[in-house]
């Protein structure tokens, strides 16, 4: 599974673990990445994979909720 932002393409970077001893090794930062339901510009509703700064910034679209009907 890519763990890419489908809205904005961020993607894994690297870094270093730092040690109270100042030894280094390499580790990855992994961005924040929610499934939400989303409006397409086509007007298709669907999943994406999403980070949680798209989502807050209101680049992802989310759909009108549906009226709940009695029975």
């Amino acid at each position: 599974m890519s763990q890419t932002c489908d809205i904005c393409g961020k993607h894994p970077s690297s870094g270093n673990n730092v040690s109270h001893a100042n030894n280094r090794t390499r580790r990855r930062f992994l961005p924040n990445l929610q499934r939400v339901k989303t409006v397409l510009p086509s007007g298709e509703v669907r999943y994406v994979r999403a980070c949680t700064r798209c989502i807050r910034s209101g680049a992802v679209v989310k759909p009108a909720p549906r009226p709940v009907v009695a029975a």
